[in-house]
C-alpha cells in the first residue's frame, strides 16, 4: 500500500497594530507605552506588534530633529526598550524612531527581538509637501528589510514609502514595496504618521490599493493617533488582503489595539470599524485635538469668550466634549451694542453644559480707554478704530484671566474670518490656540447642527438669527463680507485648491467679488502670522503648509 502524502502545516502568525498616541519628545513616556501595549499584545498570544511611524519620540518632531542630542536619547531609550521587551519573551516588536549612522539621520524603523535590534530599515521616499519636511531632516534610504516569522517574510516600509518612488542597491528604480517584494517580502508591514483632513480615508484606501495590486503583497497599515500642535493624527488603521479588501479596520480617534492572524501570508478577517459621517469624523478631530493640546501641554483648564454667536457656541460645546465641563471657563462681555438676546443665549447654552459663567461689562474699561484717547481723537469721526478697541477690551480681560488662573485662551474665529482678516489682532484673536480656525462657516453651522443631534446644548435661536461681531449698531456680518455662500467657495477654490482668480471667475463668480476676497487674503497675511495655532482639518489650513509672504506686490490676473 503506498504511503499517503504528508500533511502540510499552515504557517500561522498573529500580528499586533498598536494604533498609539504618542507624545513628541516624551522618550520614557512613550517607550513605556509600547511595552504596555506589547504585553498585552503577548497576552493576546501575537507573535509581532506593529507600532506607528516615529513612535518612540513622536511625530513630527520637527526641528528637535536638528539636534545631536536627541538621536543619541533616542538612540538609549530604543535599546533600553529592546531590552525590557526581551525580559517580556516571546514577542517581537517593530518600532519606528530617528536613527544616526555615519554622519547621515534617517527615518527609521527597528524590529525588536529577543532583547536586541535585530534589524533597522531606513524610510525610502521622504515627503515635502503640504505639513511634511522631512527632507529638511533625514537622509533617504534605499535597502529594503526583510524577517521571517512564522514561516512568513515581512517586509517593512514607513509611509511615503507606499506613495513615492526610490532606488534600491542596484540602481533601478523602484518603489520601496517593490524593493521589499523582490527581497522575499510576503506581506508588507507600513508604520504610518499621516495626519488627518476631511476623508483622507478614501485616498488612503486608493494609494494602498495600488500597492497591493502591483506587488500581490497584502498589507498592515498602522498609522498614529493624537494631536499634535495644529495637526491631529486620526488612526483609523487597517489591513488590506492580497485582493485589495479591508479584512480589519480599527476605530478613528482612539488609542487601540487590534490582532489579525495570517494564515500561510494571507490575512484572516476580524473586526471592522464602522465608517463616521462627515460631520462626526471632523467633530471628532476638532475633539481630540483640544483635549490633546491641553492635556499633553498641562493646561489646567480652558477659558473662552461667549458672545451669544455661532463660532463660540461651538467652540464652547467642543471644549465641554473635548474636556469635561468642570475644566471650562465661559465669560460673556457684554458692551453697549450687544442685545439681549445674545447674553439671555449665552446664559441659556451654559445651563445646558453645566460650565461656570461669569459676566463681565466692558463699558467701564472701554470708556476709560476712550477718556485717556480723547485729546488724539477729538474731532475724527467714530470708525473701526472704536470697533477694534472694544475686541481688545475683551481680549485684555480674557489675558488677565487666563494669566492669574492658568488656563488658556481659546479663540473662536472660523476660517472665513481668517482667510479676509474679519479680526481683531490682541483682540478676538488674542489667546492660545484656535478651534475652528480651519473651519469655514457654512461648516460651522453643519457642526453645530450635528452637536445638536446628539444632545440639543446649542439654543436655536443662535443658529438662526443673522451673525453679527456687535461692535456697532444693528451690524451683520454681511455688511462688511460677501454671503458666506459666497465668500467660503472662492476662499476654497483659491486658497485650499490653488485654483487661479481667472479660472475661479470662468466657475461662475463674480469678478469684483474674487478680486476682493483674493485681495483680502493676502492684505491679511500678517494678520494671520501673529494668530494662535489652530486645528488643521482641511487638506491646507493657514499654518504649516500656507507659506506666502507678507511683503509681495505680485497679484494675478482676474479674467
Amino acid at each position: 500500500m503506498a504511503n499517503s502524502p504528508a500533511s502540510t502545516k499552515p504557517r500561522s502568525c498573529t500580528i499586533a497594530i498598536a494604533q498609539l498616541n504618542c507624545v513628541v519628545g516624551d522618550l520614557a513616556g512613550n517607550a513605556e507605552k509600547i511595552l504596555h501595549h506589547a504585553e498585552k499584545a503577548k497576552a493576546a498570544k501575537a507573535d509581532l506588534m506593529l507600532t506607528p511611524e516615529l513612535a518612540l519620540c513622536g511625530y513630527p518632531p520637527e526641528d528637535l530633529l536638528l539636534r545631536e542630542g536627541f538621536y543619541r536619547d533616542c538612540a538609549v531609550a530604543l535599546e533600553s526598550l529592546a531590552k525590557k521587551l526581551g525580559a517580556l519573551g516571546a514577542i517581537d516588536v517593530v518600532v519606528g524612531h530617528p536613527h544616526q549612522a555615519e554622519g547621515k539621520r534617517y527615518n527609521a524603523a527597528s524590529l525588536l527581538r529577543d532583547g536586541k535590534v535585530f534589524a533597522t530599515y531606513y524610510k525610502h521616499a521622504l515627503p515635502n509637501y503640504t505639513v511634511f519636511d522631512e527632507q529638511r531632516y533625514f537622509t533617504p534610504g534605499s535597502a529594503a528589510c526583510v524577517f521571517e516569522l512564522g514561516g512568513t517574510r515581512f517586509g517593512i516600509n514607513i509611509c511615503e514609502d507606499t506613495w513615492g518612488t526610490s532606488a534600491n542597491t542596484a540602481g533601478e528604480y523602484l518603489s520601496a514595496p517593490e524593493c521589499a517584494k523582490r527581497s522575499g517580502a510576503e506581506v508588507l508591514l507600513v508604520l504610518n504618521a499621516s495626519p488627518y483632513h476631511v476623508r483622507k480615508q478614501g485616498s488612503r484606501y486608493d494609494a494602498m490599493r495600488e500597492r497591493v495590486a502591483e506587488t500581490g503583497m497584502p498589507l498592515v497599515y498602522a498609522n498614529m493617533v493624537g494631536g499634535q500642535d495644529e495637526l491631529v493624527f486620526d488612526g483609523a488603521s487597517f489591513v488590506l488582503a492580497a485582493q485589495g479588501q479591508v479584512v480589519c479596520q480599527l476605530r478613528s480617534f482612539e488609542e487601540s489595539l487590534a490582532m489579525v492572524t495570517f494564515v500561510d501570508a494571507a490575512p484572516q478577517a476580524c473586526e471592522i470599524a464602522g465608517e463616521l459621517s462627515v460631520e462626526a469624523e471632523i467633530y471628532a478631530a476638532l475633539c481630540m485635538g483640544v483635549r490633546d493640546y491641553i492635556g499633553k501641554n498641562r493646561f489646567p483648564g480652558v477659558l473662552l469668550g461667549l458672545s451669544g454667536g455661532v463660532d463660540s457656541a461651538l467652540t464652547l460645546a467642543i471644549a465641554c466634549d473635548a474636556l469635561g465641563a468642570d475644566k471650562v471657563r465661559a465669560v460673556m462681555m457684554p458692551s453697549q451694542y450687544t442685545a439681549d438676546i445674545s447674553v439671555e443665549d449665552s446664559r441659556d447654552m451654559v445651563k445646558r453644559l453645566g460650565v461656570r459663567y461669569d459676566e463681565i461689562p466692558i463699558k467701564p474699561v472701554f470708556d476709560a480707554f476712550l477718556q485717556s484717547l480723547s485729546k488724539d481723537f477729538a474731532g475724527l469721526p467714530v470708525d473701526a478704530t472704536e470697533e477694534n478697541l472694544q475686541a481688545r477690551t475683551r481680549g485684555t480681560i480674557m489675558m488677565a484671566l487666563s494669566n492669574k488662573f492658568g488656563s488658556i485662551v481659546l479663540t473662536t474665529g472660523n476660517k472665513s474670518e481668517m482667510a479676509v482678516g474679519y479680526a481683531t489682532l490682541y483682540g478676538d484673536m488674542a489667546g492660545g490656540f484656535a478651534v475652528v480656525k480651519d473651519l469655514a462657516k457654512v461648516w460651522v453651522y453643519r457642526l453645530c447642527h450635528y452637536r445638536n443631534s446628539l444632545s440639543e446644548v446649542i439654543p436655536e435661536r443662535i443658529l438662526t438669527r443673522a451673525p453679527s461681531a456687535e461692535l456697532r449698531p444693528n451690524q451683520t456680518d454681511q455688511d462688511s463680507l460677501p454671503p458666506y455662500e459666497v465668500l467660503d467657495p472662492i476662499i476654497a477654490a483659491y486658497m485650499e485648491n490653488d485654483m487661479s482668480p481667472a479660472d475661479i471667475v470662468a466657475q461662475g463668480f463674480r469678478v469684483e467679488d474674487v478680486k476682493r476676497i483674493v485681495e483680502l487674503i493676502h492684505r491679511n497675511e500678517y494678520k494671520r502670522r501673529q494668530a494662535p495655532i489652530g486645528i488643521r482639518i482641511t487638506h491646507r489650513g493657514f499654518g504649516k503648509d500656507w507659506r506666502y509672504p507678507i511683503t509681495s506686490r505680485y497679484r494675478e490676473r482676474y479674467e
